[in-house]
């Protein structure tokens, strides 16, 4: 009799009432526990229990785990009463499934699956496929549908589905209540797309077209504009090589495909979508391919393939992505999706779309005498129409230089040349009786350039003998090879002696003295004067219509970063032994996020490297013009101020270091600065006073600007690597970080 009324007893808690996700997890903090106590103690996986605590759409468990996990649960409410005001309802969250309906009102055809979001709100989770198989889940729960929100279907057939009308302020955009994006797969026979929040839907469509039809009706997918003038995204669907399959396309692309950057025009996917009057844009189908059909006033009708096995998630930005199942995929692709945007191609496509999109050319004006709005100039933005780059500032190749001498060689005093720093130099007695290289590298170094830097916005006015402005944003032609940073000022009437032999010039990427005069962008110029020297430019395009425009994408850039890094468990507001802590192994912590991570840091360098985008074939000949010259975001100048200013905030605290501390770097490279030390870390040799770091100069910490530890290597081991190479001169720092360097590497 006691094993009925056992099986009685769990027969009626596999049904008990569960409270809110808020309430769980709020019992969950309160006794100190974390996702991965419970989850071992229920023997299910730490993204299930993150799941069944999602505010957004909580999973509900079943069977045993039910049982157990209403019991935990219990227990805990009688330790930890909830507060008077709070509503404590028994009744489980609906599980979600299909697209097209209203989410209160959704059909049972799909399965929920569990998102694994770290314990932050943010990022929406990875699903927890394994536990809640589609084929395997009950029927949804349905809540009550309010009056009136019913949707109506969708007729059969329908080529595309009007875009709603804008949402009221405040209300949640149903529009896109699925998500930006979603992976599509083929399990047990069945099409399946994954979508970023856990949600798995069913997929009707027999091929590409209607593909690209359901998705538009139905699936509700998409992302609301990131600012006001500027344009919805459109959805996303990632192709897996199963759903390849299905749809009759290339698991992999032929090595004239790949060359080519897409499948032949004569394909039978191709002339199917040509069929159904969908185009293609002029890159055609390829990793990342546009659908779509031309926009009828404010309605869009644009669908992105993304093809990872066609290589359109690059592995020196995503790793391992492009291998991930489509759940754990949906969610790295929707964490990038949700904290910087839906990708629209490489990770250097997106950052250059993301400078757009916060800025968009145009706006509508105010209404005209009949009421009508018209497309006008957005005041901040680049405008719709590209200008023209100063001849200093055009690459080797550009129209502008086309009557040049063949094989003419430009040297500083007709080529901006702002770049990176490649510098290193050979070591000094005292460091060689040090122990160790120690280098730190600065977080987003770019990022942090372009933040609050004025740019130009529109065409260069060109000037002679001008006064040197430090706030105009340019080109500027000056000599200084008379900076001599055996003396430097500091600050007000406060002057430092430094070794000008152990330092790199702030002047030029390889750290060389300059010879005479050159051009510069506005920030080298103006650090030449704030090291106390006088400059007087012969020569100058300037631009004074300007501003900063690359502070929103800095700030999208940075939060997306810095949100990511605070769920891998590197936050903000630690001390520097506790954040060098935190930073170690913090990819291992979530393998997933740390693919975002490196995500983030592509798009900022990518899309400043697309601001000077060169020729890419197309049969393209030196003096012709290239497709990029034709958008208003090749902007050269833009790319040079950028990293002009990093530069010379790099060598600004590598002064300050050296005037408080005696210490002077061995090797840079870009953002990584190596310095010879008796200790294995960056306090051995950061001047840390009290937990206070040297004003002005090197500070540990997360943020863009501060620095991380890059990686620590002997002093014997740099001796080894340049004698092998006969240079003593060669720069470390691109091996510091795991002090790897094969025979056939000649460093560069």
């Amino acid at each position: 009799m006691s094993e009925l009324f056992d099986a009685v007893d769990a027969l009626v808690a596999s049904r008990a009432p569960l409270p809110p996700a808020e309430e769980r997890k709020r019992l969950r903090v309160a006794h100190g526990l974390t996702l991965d106590d419970v989850a071992g103690a229920l023997q299910v996986r730490r993204a299930t229990v993150s799941a069944w605590e999602s505010v957004k759409k909580p999973t509900e468990p079943r069977g045993p785990e039910r049982e157990a996990y209403a019991r935990l649960l219990k227990q805990l409410a009688q330790l930890y009463p909830a507060p008077a005001s709070a509503a404590l309802t028994g009744a489980p969250a609906g599980q979600t499934a299909s697209a097209g309906q209203a989410a209160s009102d959704r059909p049972a055809s799909a399965a929920a699956v569990t998102p694994a979001a770290p314990e932050h709100p943010q990022p929406p989770g990875p699903p927890a496929v394994a536990d809640a198989p589609p084929a395997a889940t009950p029927p949804a729960h349905r809540a009550p549908v309010p009056p009136g929100t019913a949707k109506k279907a969708v007729p059969p057939g329908t080529a595309k589905r009007a875009a709603p009308a804008e949402p009221p302020a405040g209300s949640a955009d149903t529009r896109f209540e699925n998500g930006p994006l979603a992976v599509v797969h083929v399990e047990d026979g069945k099409v399946l797309a994954y979508c970023t929040d856990g949600l798995v839907l069913d997929v009707p469509a027999k091929s590409i077209p209607a593909l690209v039809d359901w998705t538009l009706r139905e699936a509700r997918l998409g992302a609301p504009k990131l600012t006001g003038p500027g344009k919805d995204a459109d959805p996303l669907l990632v192709l897996t090589e199963a759903a390849l399959e299905r749809y009759g396309l290339p698991v992999t692309l032929t090595d004239e495909e790949r060359h080519a950057g897409r499948i032949p025009e004569g394909h039978k996917v191709v002339k199917q979508l040509a069929r159904a009057q969908w185009k293609l844009t002029k890159r055609g189908f390829g990793p990342w391919a546009r659908i779509y059909r031309p926009a009828t006033g404010a309605e869009r009708a644009c669908v992105q393939l993304c093809i990872p096995s066609w290589n359109a998630l690059d592995t020196r930005h995503w790793g391992d992505a492009g291998r991930l199942p489509p759940a754990e995929l949906a969610r790295v692709l929707g964490v990038y999706a949700t904290r910087v945007m839906t990708p629209r191609g490489s990770t250097a496509v997106t950052g250059l779309e993301l400078m757009t999109a916060l800025h968009p050319p145009t706006r509508a004006s105010e209404p005209d005498a009949a009421g009508r709005r018209h497309s006008e100039h957005n005041p901040g933005s680049l405008g719709k129409d590209p200008v023209d780059c100063a001849p200093c500032e055009a690459p080797d190749g550009h129209p502008l230089l086309k009557d040049l001498p063949r094989f003419h060689l430009r040297g500083p005093a007709e080529k901006l040349l702002e770049e990176a720093y490649d510098w290193a130099r050979p070591m000094t007695d005292a460091e060689c009786t040090l122990r160790y290289l120690v280098g730190i590298d600065v977080n987003m170094a770019f990022a942090a350039g372009a933040n609050g830097l004025v740019v130009g916005l529109g065409a260069p006015t060109h000037v002679k003998n001008p006064e040197f402005d430090p706030k105009l944003p340019g080109s500027w032609l000056v000599d200084l090879s008379h900076v001599d940073l055996s003396r430097v000022k500091l600050g007000k009437d406060k002057w430092a002696q430094l070794d000008a032999d152990l330092l790199p010039s702030p002047f030029t990427p390889k750290g060389e003295r300059p010879a005479g005069p050159a051009w510069y962008a506005t920030p080298t110029v103006a650090y030449a004067a704030e090291l106390g020297y006088e400059v007087r430019p012969v020569e100058a395009y300037v631009r004074h219509d300007n501003g900063r425009y690359l502070d929103a994408w800095y700030h999208r850039l940075r939060d997306a970063y810095l949100a990511t890094m605070a769920d891998l468990g590197v936050h903000t507001d630690t001390d520097p032994a506790d954040f060098l802590t935190a930073m170690d192994g913090y990819q291992d912590r979530d393998p997933d996020l740390a693919i975002v991570v490196s995500a983030i840091k592509a798009t900022v360098k990518g899309g400043l490297g697309k601001l000077r985008e060169r020729p890419r074939g197309e049969g393209w000949r030196p003096g012709e013009p290239w497709r990029a010259l034709s958008r208003p975001t090749w902007r050269p100048d833009i790319r040079a101020a950028v990293i002009s200013r990093t530069r010379i905030n790099l060598h600004r605290k590598i002064v300050k270091h050296a005037a408080f501390t005696g210490q002077y770097p061995v090797a840079v490279l870009s953002d990584c600065v190596v310095y010879a030390a008796d200790g294995t870390g960056p306090l051995d040799f950061l001047p840390y006073r009290e937990g206070k770091p040297l004003p002005g100069g090197f500070k540990l910490g997360i943020n863009p600007g501060l620095v991380k530890h890059e990686g620590t290597q002997t002093v014997l081991w740099g001796e080894e690597v340049r004698e092998r190479f006969h240079a003593p001169d060669l720069n470390l720092a691109r091996y510091i970080k795991d002090g790897t360097v094969t025979d056939t590497d000649d460093g560069e």
